[in-house]
């Protein structure tokens, strides 16, 4: 998580780290790739400091850092760091927040 912290984004951008499908069954057979589910879900990494309306005034952004949220299935644009792959995504371009 620390390398990601080096990507700050800016206005309304979110940066996300997808969620990795499930590997193994809960009995521990593991899933072979093609079979995995792909995931439309990922954590928030780190959020840019908000909107700015035609007045010059920051909006601030509803995400923040930790948080669950709904991604499109496409969109963004894929950020590499440290051989890991990350999303970044304007605020408006994410569906849903997850609340557990």
């Amino acid at each position: 998580m620390s390398s990601a912290r080096k990507i700050v984004p800016l206005l309304d951008r979110v940066l996300v780290r997808r969620i990795k499908p499930e590997q193994r069954t809960k009995t521990g057979l593991y899933i072979p790739e093609k079979s995995q589910e792909a995931m439309n879900e990922g954590n928030v990494v780190a959020v840019g400091k908000g909107f700015v309306n035609k007045e010059g005034t920051i909006i601030p952004l509803q995400l923040k850092e930790g948080d669950r949220v709904v991604l499109p299935q496409f969109g963004g644009s894929t950020v590499k760091l440290n051989n890991e792959d990350l999303l970044l995504l304007r605020e408006n371009e994410i569906l849903a927040k997850v609340e557990e």
